[in-house]
């Protein structure tokens, strides 16, 4: 059995944000909207221990950098078997991709599938988002 480790909400975890890779952005003067849905996110809920499932969405409009999507796969994945809360765990992703891209706008959205009779939605927003 694997066990579980507890994850640093507040404090980026280098091994984590090293596996993610960018690539230049080619159109750097243009606002468009780039959207990638993971339909498959597994982190453990860090006080029962039981495994928690979602679809996580990262929307987000480009400055110089655009997110390589193989890293970001990898990157999500290493949340597999972490002890982390929903609203950790997006403000996390958030904060290491923007660390990373810099983008001029960013969501993270994670729906999580019912525990309880509960759905949960989680939003995390950086920037103003502009048209």
């Amino acid at each position: 059995m694997q066990t579980m480790k507890k994850f640093n909400p507040v404090k980026t975890d280098s091994a984590k944000t090293g596996l993610l890779e960018a690539f230049d952005n080619s159109f750097p003067q243009r606002n468009y909207l780039i959207i990638h849905r993971a339909n498959e996110f597994t982190s453990v809920c860090p006080k029962t221990g039981q495994p928690d499932f979602g679809v996580i969405t990262i929307s987000y409009i480009a400055n110089k950098k655009c997110i390589e999507l193989k890293s970001l796969k990898f990157y999500l994945q290493s949340f597999r078997n972490e002890g982390i809360f929903y609203e950790n765990v997006i403000n996390r992703i958030l904060d290491d991709l923007v660390g990373l891209l810099k983008p001029k706008w960013m969501e993270v959205k994670g729906e999580f599938t019912p525990r309880g009779g509960l759905n949960s939605t989680i939003t995390a927003v950086h920037g103003k988002m502009k048209q």
